[in-house]
């Protein structure tokens, strides 16, 4: 007997959870990608995918490609082999985007501020203040790191590039976060976004974005890195269809992402999804706060201000968190995220920890589900912790109801 048979959770920090409504979508046969329905439809991809990104200013291309691909995509359409860039490590990814560049040619100039710790803006204003010559041409922040959870202010980050009087553009990858957090493209003057499918989008993985503004297609005009793959020019506005792709469009992820922008935009209002969001991580914390208070457990990123509404990264104590991540995938039927390279400071406690998704299609009665079987899984392993930490996040999502 196991208590895991029934609808299993998935309840990493993406791919997320998909509406039952968005995959009914794409079980159809293939359409034509000439003329006709997908066509039409695609046109109108484009000004709600700017609606989520707050970003009316900006332009969107569509790529065939993971976040790893629009990385590259947004670096290829901007930057030129031996540009610098100032690259801001909150965790791993900002890094990794990092090496990507590094590996076209681009010199990095890298500040890290470690994997339980938000952008430090006056080491950042230090690093601007040095570059007399403005050779830096891209800052390159995350404003949520999945692997840490942190989550950076990127208006911030805006505001000192300002007061600095820098012209270097600023690139925001919202991968784990779009239309979960809060983000504004165009009133925190961003200059390059990339964010994928398959978190806060709601869609299987396979579809990425870049958004850009006018001054980072400027800087297109002088990139020596872009290739005609990456190339975001023709994607935007295209005279013939297949543009926006680059060929065959990805016809069933699309229809897809049509139904989870209705469901986001149109049926709950992208504020509301962010408030949702913001409910469901207090629980996710306050559960965490008072189990801690009697034993090992502990939130990744000790300031509330700073963590995600879409993940949150945990620490278990000692040897907890494998364990922790087993009961739950045989005993539970959830599935937990697990750690990522670089996420500790101690490297020798690497299976410590473990992941919450909370982004996209999730709702009260699955965070509540998930945490009684946390709660559960302490109880059964024999962690030291507060029992009333589920009574905690309950009172976050009585109060909010």
């Amino acid at each position: 007997m196991s208590l895991a048979n029934g609808r299993h959770y998935l309840a990493i920090p993406g791919p997320s959870v998909m509406p039952d409504c968005v995959l009914q979508a794409m079980h159809r046969p293939a359409p034509n990608i000439y003329t006709g329905e997908l066509v039409e439809m695609v046109h109108g991809l484009i000004p709600d995918l700017k609606a989520v990104g707050r970003a009316q200013k900006a332009n969107v291309a569509i790529y065939i490609a993971n976040g790893h691909g629009v990385w590259e995509a947004a670096l290829c359409n901007t930057l030129s082999r031996g540009d610098k860039i100032l690259v801001l490590g909150t965790g791993r990814f900002c890094l990794g985007w990092g090496e990507f560049a590094a590996g076209l040619g681009i010199d990095c100039e890298i500040i890290d501020f470690g994997p339980q710790s938000d952008i430090d803006m006056t080491r950042v204003a230090e690093a601007l203040a040095a570059d007399k010559a403005h050779e830096i041409k891209a800052v390159l922040a995350v404003q949520v790191d999945t692997s840490s959870s942190v989550r950076n202010d990127i208006l911030a980050l805006r505001q000192t590039l300002d007061a600095a009087g820098h012209p270097a553009l600023l690139f925001s990858d919202n991968i784990a976060c779009l239309a979960c957090d809060a983000f504004e493209f165009d009133a925190w003057g961003v200059d390059v976004m990339v964010t994928g499918s398959q978190k806060g989008l709601m869609t299987p993985p396979g579809i990425g974005f870049v958004y850009f503004s006018e001054k980072a297609d400027q800087a297109r005009g002088r990139a020596n890195c872009v290739t005609p793959y990456w190339d975001w020019r023709p994607r935007v506005n295209p005279t013939e269809f297949y543009k926006y792709f680059n060929g065959t469009a990805p016809t069933h992820h699309l229809y897809g992402l049509r139904v989870a922008l209705d469901m986001i935009l149109h049926e709950e209002g992208l504020e509301a999804v962010w408030a949702r969001h913001a409910t469901l991580a207090r629980a996710v914390w306050a559960a965490l706060e008072r189990w801690g208070a009697n034993g090992p457990v502990a939130a990744n990123i000790a300031d509330p201000a700073k963590r995600s509404h879409a993940v949150t990264t945990v620490d278990m104590g000692t040897g907890n968190g494998a364990k922790m991540r087993d009961w739950m995938t045989a005993t539970a039927g959830v599935t937990l995220g697990i750690p990522l390279q670089g996420l500790r400071p101690d490297p020798a406690r690497a299976v410590d920890f473990f992941r919450i998704g909370h982004m996209g299609h999730v709702n009260a009665h699955m965070v509540l589900g998930l945490l009684g079987s946390l709660q559960a899984g302490m109880k059964a392993m024999q962690i030291p912790h507060d029992p009333t930490g589920l009574e905690a996040a309950i009172e976050v999502i009585g109060e909010a109801g």
